[in-house]
């Protein structure tokens, strides 16, 4: 895929992306590194690698952000935040990602030091207090791209969902180009959110994606977040708390749902957040698409709003070539030859030969 992640996040077909977190030994770094390994076959619009609660890990952070910008055709989003950091040290960060070939940074003012989410958030003497001053900064200082953080379920510190708004607004009017929300698990708050910002901003938002494998981990997390959990979610997945295939399942199963829906309503892609574990994300992927990883894929149009089986017979389409492809319903575009199938919604694909846009069973 090529472009820059805002193009991609614009372009008639989904932008998948995946996120990893710094590992805090060698052993689970070989574990990340085989997570990359198997994500970098599907050929994602980009990668990222989180900072480590309260801002710790920054210098694993950046050197694995290298790596994986050096050493693999993947495209790397840096993080960066303003814990712990003066602006000299944030400027270094920024240099030290530049000289990596690292032009695309995710801008966060990040949790309170020490990771207690709930803990008041101070900002270095000498540093930002705001990640609007952080994009700022960045902006300033070279030809990046700039990313920042989406709240669905609003930030733990904001007053309103308005007030959350605001605050990606401003981030947008400081040079922000793109955003990535927390992990979503209500379909509805990522849409009235998106829908909220573009009435003011053009400012593509991808919804961040995570299917469930560890119910009290994702339970923490959630809490942690201000993220909450929705009832009917709760419901499907704790009584499998100590059944690890079965919650996996269903967490796959939920996780192919949400991305369905959000994919059906426009969402321009999907952030995958791995957990370094990269098999149930690229699952649900392969529900998504339909296809395995190791096709080379070269991107894919929103499904169905329909939330039947995932596995249930999809149409054909004949590509120029001869090819005969399987597709998934709502498609927009072949992924492999480019035609397109003429509407957002679901359609039926030509018959065997027939080529062109496919132009019957819609359902609007």
């Amino acid at each position: 895929m090529s472009g820059t992640i805002p193009d991609l996040l614009r372009a008639p077909i989904p932008a998948f992306s995946f996120e990893f977190f710094p590992p805090k030994s060698d052993a689970a770094e070989d574990q990340l590194w085989e997570a990359v390994r198997r994500v970098e076959q599907v050929r994602p619009a980009f990668v990222s690698v989180t900072y480590g609660a309260g801002g710790s890990t920054q210098d694993r952070t950046v050197r694995i952000t290298e790596r994986i910008s050096q050493e693999t055709q993947l495209v790397a989003l840096g993080h960066l935040t303003c814990v712990n950091a003066s602006v000299a040290d944030l400027r270094a960060v920024i240099g030290q990602y530049a000289a990596a070939g690292v032009h695309d940074i995710l801008a966060l003012r990040g949790d309170p030091p020490g990771g207690d989410l709930q803990a008041a958030w101070h900002a270095h003497p000498d540093g930002l207090v705001y990640a609007e001053e952080l994009v700022a900064l960045i902006t300033e200082l070279g030809d990046f791209t700039v990313g920042v953080a989406a709240f669905p379920d609003v930030h733990p510190e904001s007053p309103t969902a308005a007030h959350d708004i605001d605050v990606l607004v401003r981030k947008a009017d400081a040079g922000a180009s793109f955003a990535v929300t927390q992990m979503v698990f209500d379909a509805d708050t990522y849409l009235r959110l998106r829908d909220a910002v573009a009435a003011r901003r053009d400012l593509p938002i991808t919804p961040g994606l995570m299917p469930v494998t560890n119910y009290r981990q994702i339970a923490r997390m959630a809490e942690l977040m201000g993220t909450p959990l929705p009832e009917a979610v709760i419901a499907r997945v704790q009584p499998l708390a100590d059944d690890g295939p079965a919650l996996r399942a269903e967490g796959v199963a939920i996780a192919t749902e949400l991305g369905e829906r959000m994919l059906a309503e426009g969402a321009p892609g999907l952030h995958f957040i791995t957990m370094n574990r990269s098999t149930a994300t690229l699952e649900v992927l392969r529900n998504l698409t339909g296809q395995e990883p190791g096709d080379l894929l070269e991107g894919f149009a929103a499904p169905s709003s329909s939330l039947g089986p995932v596995s249930a017979p999809r149409p054909t389409h004949r590509c120029p070539d001869g090819t005969l492809r399987q597709v998934t319903g709502g498609w927009r575009f072949c992924p492999w030859c480019g035609a397109a199938f003429g509407c957002s919604a679901h359609r039926s694909a030509p018959p065997a030969g027939a080529g062109g846009a496919v132009t019957t069973d819609e359902r609007a």
